[in-house]
């Protein structure tokens, strides 16, 4: 294109200059068609830039690797003149994703429509958009660009593996005592009644207590005695081991992903551990609490139900390990969160033997431990973990070890050592 205008540029100023040497008026009439050419396209293209609507619709702004996320475009023209071509050019960051395209010629009010699938291959949280529309004149002789910056965000879901049960080593079962702490959510507890107050559901009324004074009457609930459970992901950078082959962008981004395996990252496994066993408790009824410095502190206090779920998964498809906290250091910022009876499972792949000291002080308060151990020395010949795993055990800390391809789903259902 460039070099096609060029030449009329210098064809025009030959031959004017030519005309002039001449006076051939022939050669002028041939200097200003070329001007009125090139200012005809110029115009042109101007022009094709105007008088569009864009579309872009997404049907949902969550999605988890492995799924399928849709797209759909639209474009239409709602000026008077045609569009003989336009591009759409799409900036968007999530791996895979094509949606850039070239639209036909555009006549009449009629909309064209495109749509885009792409799997997701890669957790994390990315940008939808902006996106460009170039066009140009029918000589072919200039292109423009129009930059649309409307943006949106999505976020992947890291992937979870389907866990049919966690054995959990004896003592380590349900129960315990009463809390005697009141909660707005419904368990099996109930511990009083009191009168209705406007926003009681329906289904805390007691009925029996209604008939019996003539007044509504709604029931008061403690919270469930059964122990929280809390995950615990170590994301300090000391730990991190990663197979020598993978790839990130731009050095340290996003994986890069090389098939649809788990990636070779003990981060990656331990982001999908916990994710699992997330879904799996949560599922299970079971009241979960996370925490971990993914690398800035996220702590989310006990709970049930999707909303928790929800908030661990978000959490997990952003995180690296990136934190200067060694997991000795999180453990101890962290005692504070951890009530007597509690389970705590550590999910980790650190060869740094002093975070087991301060498991143990834990464990000499109640808090009963587990560790889920994602073995680096699978991932990396210079990791030892030989001493680690030796010293878990002398400590007694119940051990689910992972290793590199292994099956997860299994790996969790096995009994710890």
């Amino acid at each position: 294109m460039t070099h096609r205008r060029n030449t009329l540029y210098i064809l025009a100023i030959f031959s004017l200059l030519i005309a002039l040497f001449t006076g051939r008026a022939d050669l002028f009439n041939i200097a200003y068609l070329i001007a009125a050419v090139m200012v005809l396209s110029l115009v042109w293209t101007w022009i094709s830039l105007r008088g569009i609507a864009l579309r872009r619709t997404t049907r949902t702004r969550r999605s988890q690797v492995g799924r399928v996320f849709q797209e759909s475009f639209g474009i239409r023209k709602t000026g008077i003149l045609p569009k003989l071509w336009l591009e759409i050019r799409d900036h968007s960051n999530l791996p895979g994703h094509h949606a850039s395209h070239v639209v036909p010629t555009l006549v009449g009010n009629r909309e064209y429509i495109w749509e885009v699938e792409t799997v997701c291959a890669v957790r994390g949280e990315f940008q939808l958009g902006p996106m460009t529309v170039v066009s140009g004149d029918p000589f072919g002789l200039f292109h423009a660009p129009r930059r649309v910056g409307a943006t949106d965000r999505l976020i992947v879901y890291p992937m979870t593996v389907e866990i049919n049960r966690v054995i959990l080593p004896v003592g380590f079962l349900s129960g315990g005592d009463a809390q005697r702490q009141l909660t707005h959510q419904i368990t099996t507890n109930a511990s009083s009644i009191r009168d209705y107050v406007s926003g009681d559901s329906m289904n805390r009324i007691h009925w029996r207590s209604t008939a019996r004074t003539g007044n509504i009457m709604v029931k008061e609930f403690e919270l469930d005695p059964l122990v929280d459970i809390w995950l615990f992901n170590d994301f300090s950078a000391k730990s991190l081991c990663e197979d020598p082959g993978l790839r990130r962008l731009d050095g340290g981004g996003h994986i890069i992903p090389g098939s649809a395996r788990i990636p070779p990252s003990t981060e990656e496994y331990g982001v999908v551990i916990a994710a699992s066993l997330a879904k799996h408790f949560l599922d299970d009824e079971r009241v979960v609490g996370y925490a971990a410095y993914t690398p800035y502190r996220q702590v989310f206090q006990p709970e049930r139900g999707n909303r928790q779920l929800t908030r661990i998964l978000e959490a997990l498809a952003s995180a690296r390990s990136a934190s200067n906290h060694t997991l000795q250091d999180v453990l101890s910022l962290e005692t504070h969160l951890f009530t007597r009876g509690a389970t705590l499972m550590i999910i980790t792949s650190s060869v740094d033997q002093d975070w087991i000291n301060e498991a143990q002080v834990l464990q000499r308060r109640g808090i009963r431990m587990i560790c889920v151990y994602v073995n680096p020395q699978t991932f990396s010949a210079d990791r030892d973990s030989k001493s680690v795993r030796g010293m878990l055990q002398l400590a007694k800390i119940p051990t689910i070890t992972i290793s590199k391809d292994d099956d997860l789903s299994a790996a969790l259902e096995q009994r710890p050592v």
